[in-house]
């Protein structure tokens, strides 16, 4: 299973990527992604299609949220809780 700190690891480098493209030099977990413009409505679905990419999980429209998506930390949380769901459901087969 993923540890938290590899989701982040693996995360930040999308996050600073489009920071850098609006001139943020500097993220913190707990900046507000889509306050400060760093992920404006379009960047949720590039966001999106990354984590599903990267980590192997499905994310439903009902699940693409601002309190899912706010800052790094609930993103983090939010993948955390989705492979921990995936495990449980594999382990139960």
């Amino acid at each position: 299973m993923t540890e938290p700190g590899s989701i982040k690891a693996q995360l930040m480098p999308f996050v600073m990527e489009n920071a850098q493209s609006k001139g943020i030099n500097q993220v913190s977990d707990d900046d507000s992604l889509t306050a400060s413009g760093i992920i404006d409505s379009l960047g949720v679905f590039r966001l999106v299609s990354f984590l599903e990419e990267t980590f192997a999980v499905r994310i439903g429209d009902e699940e693409i949220v601002n309190d899912n998506f706010e800052s790094v930390r609930t993103i983090e949380k939010f993948v955390a809780a989705k492979l921990a769901a995936k495990g449980e459901k594999a382990a139960t087969r």
